[in-house]
């Protein structure tokens, strides 16, 4: 029957896009490790039907940003993280105004700018597996 994969990322102390990073490493640790398995005959097919990217982003200073480092995580307006398949589809938006709320126009600014910061990701973590 069907089987599922479930990678559990404990960021034990978290700051700025921390808990993207260990999303978007897991996801290429996965992928490793079944293609070694594949390659000594224990998986017969790529059990994986996407690839999966996340990245925080926020609006510094009435500016969306993406990839929040410390220092401005701390004083984000609005913080989100976006996990996102390779495909482009969205798995989570997790996302919180820490001071003013914001509008529909510049939630798209962060969502457009995820879903950039996701393929650019997506594009490096190809290029990882295949070399």
């Amino acid at each position: 029957g069907e089987n599922t994969i479930v990678l559990d990322c404990d960021v034990l102390q978290a700051d700025g896009g921390t808990r993207t990073a260990a999303i978007t490493g897991a996801y290429l640790a996965l992928a490793d490790a079944i293609a070694w398995a594949k390659a000594q005959g224990h998986v017969k097919r790529d059990p994986l039907v996407d690839s999966v990217a996340a990245v925080s982003v926020g609006i510094i200073d009435g500016e969306p940003r993406l990839d929040l480092h410390y220092d401005d995580d701390v004083r984000a307006a609005t913080d989100m993280n976006v996990v996102m398949t390779g495909s482009g589809t969205y798995v989570e938006v997790q996302g919180t105004a820490e001071g003013e709320p914001f509008d529909r126009g510049l939630l798209n600014q962060l969502l457009d700018l995820a879903a950039a910061g996701c393929a650019d990701l997506t594009a490096l973590q190809r290029a990882a597996l295949s070399s």
